[in-house]
């Protein structure tokens, strides 16, 4: 039990660890936006479940990204053609979960929008 306590003891430190970095920040003021226009809009269960999911998945690609940037300044400092290569794979796979997660928002919240803005 001490062994478990202590693992969420590590996990808690890194997700503090990973609020240093401005991309992170930025992802939950937008998740926070989602979660209040999730609760405002009442959105079904299912797509209040998909929409968690997907922040979710978005926030740990991107602390997951952090640490193989970080990884990669360690072990090579000086920026290779391997490493860019790495780090912008690593980017891209954000971003490709970031551009889900918008079209999954307006999939789930523009009928629940458009009836407010009188459409």
């Amino acid at each position: 039990m001490l062994r478990l306590l202590e693992s969420f003891k590590y996990a808690f430190r890194g997700m503090k660890y990973v609020l240093r970095e401005q991309t992170i920040k930025i992802l939950l003021v937008i998740a926070s936006l989602v979660i209040i226009s999730m609760i405002y809009l009442g959105v079904s269960s299912i797509e209040k479940t998909v929409l968690l999911l997907t922040i979710t998945v978005v926030l740990s690609l991107e602390m997951i990204n952090s640490q193989i940037e970080d990884v990669l300044d360690i072990l090579q400092p000086t920026l290779s053609q391997k490493v860019r290569a790495i780090k912008d794979v690593s980017a891209g796979a954000v971003l490709l979960a970031s551009l889900g997660a918008l079209l999954i928002g307006l999939l789930i919240f523009l009928p629940y929008v458009i009836p407010l803005l009188g459409f």
